[in-house]
């Protein structure tokens, strides 16, 4: 059995470790403290969630994050973007991933956008084969200028 609900300020340091799992180098990391005060800024968006998956017998087993993007293009039609997917490291290849996208997408209809789009790296092939098995298309290029680098 498998919940999901919004983030609440209990959640931040199950947050941060998944998190963790993420990141491809070490030290950036975000620290609790650091955390709580993003965190008082990010919770007052209205078009931008963090959803965790919840086991009743592990706790949050992973999260991800969907923002709602409101526009003059596409007659006004909104977008979703979702970021951060991760599933803890010792509960992947049991479909949480699968029931997260689809917990995502269903709320991107729900909110009646055109569109849910994602990024992923290069190297992830994995993780473009999971993508592709849940109906995602490889769509134009993605670009990014990086502003600040450690």
């Amino acid at each position: 059995m498998l919940e999901f609900r919004d983030a609440v300020d209990g959640d931040l340091p199950a947050l941060l470790a998944l998190y963790a799992q993420l990141e491809q180098e070490p030290d950036v990391s975000m620290d609790l403290a650091a955390a709580r005060a993003l965190w008082e800024r990010i919770r007052d968006r209205p078009d931008y969630r963090i959803v965790v998956a919840e086991s009743p017998s592990d706790g949050i087993v992973g999260a991800y994050s969907l923002q709602i993007v409101q526009g003059l293009a596409h007659a006004g039609t909104p977008s979703a973007i979702v970021e951060d997917v991760v599933v803890d490291s010792r509960y992947r290849r049991r479909g949480i991933g699968r029931k997260m996208m689809e917990n995502a997408i269903a709320h991107a209809r729900v909110q009646g956008c055109y569109k849910l789009a994602l990024s992923s790296n290069r190297r992830r092939e994995a993780a473009h084969r999971f993508y592709e098995a849940l109906g995602f298309e490889r769509h134009g290029y993605s670009f990014a200028v990086f502003l600040k680098r450690d």
